[in-house]
This record gives structure tokens, C-alpha cells and sequence, in this order.
């Protein structure tokens, strides 16, 4: 892992458009300390997008694979 990059993998059985970027947007707020670690687990269960940090931005997210 380089230090300059967050590398940040999602595997799931079906994606809602925006999903990824909300929860890497959720992330980097946590790992900036704007909000607590256990609150990811929060949020995840709550199952509602307005509890979520700020999307991220589209750059530098990247699609490696499409399985069926």
C-alpha cells in the first residue's frame, strides 16, 4: 500500500448508485477523527443514506472487477 493512497475494497451482491462513494466518504470522515469508529456500525445497520458522511468525490475511484 502506498502511503499517499487509501485503498478501500467493497464486495457485495449488488451495489446502489452512490453506495461505494457514501461509505468511502463515511470512511475517510472516521479515519480523520470527524466522527467515532463504532458509528460505522450505526449507520450500516440503520440502512439510511442521511446518516452517511459526504459522498466522495467520483476521481480516483476505481471499478476492478464485475463477477457473475
Amino acid at each position: 500500500m502506498d502511503e499517499d493512497r487509501l485503498e478501500y475494497w467493497v464486495k457485495a451482491n449488488r451495489f446502489l448508485y452512490g453506495m461505494v462513494r457514501a461509505m468511502v466518504g463515511t470512511m475517510v470522515e472516521i479515519g480523520r477523527g470527524y466522527r467515532p469508529m463504532d458509528e460505522l456500525s450505526k449507520i450500516m445497520a440503520a440502512k439510511d443514506r442521511s446518516q452517511a458522511g459526504m459522498a466522495a468525490p467520483a476521481k480516483g475511484l476505481c471499478l476492478m472487477s464485475i463477477e457473475y
